[in-house]
């Protein structure tokens, strides 16, 4: 549904100080297997944010805002090699860091931005 580089202050701590790369998938489309442990806080954007990873290595899974149940955002680097996607917005640019270098070809959001148009 999107594909999106996060640099909000908790996904630059999920990512070792840079940004996140995540996609959106419809929920309903998302199967998992295997352990997944769980850490869920309040985000900047108001929202309880879960974050799901792995129990054994601790691998960055997934997320889920409380305000959209309907999308599950996986880690790209979760996902196998081959999988062809590529960030298609930076969001949360306002707390990048001073250093970052954004791709000034992507769409910009200084906070959180529209969700993506629901295909089902």
């Amino acid at each position: 549904m999107a594909v999106r580089q996060c640099w909000c202050r908790q996904c630059q701590q999920v990512a070792g100080g840079g940004p996140t790369h995540n996609a959106m998938f419809a929920t309903a489309d998302v199967r998992l297997s295997g352990e997944l442990a769980t850490h869920a806080y309040v985000a900047a954007s108001g929202n309880t944010l879960t974050q799901s990873f792995c129990a054994r290595c601790g691998t960055p899974v997934m997320a889920q805002s409380s305000a959209r149940p309907q999308f599950r955002t996986i880690r790209l680097g979760f996902l196998d090699p081959g999988h062809g996607l590529a960030p298609q917005m930076a969001i949360w640019t306002a707390d990048a860091p001073d250093w970052a270098r954004i791709d000034p070809a992507l769409e910009q959001h200084r906070g959180q931005p529209p969700a993506p148009a629901s295909t089902r």
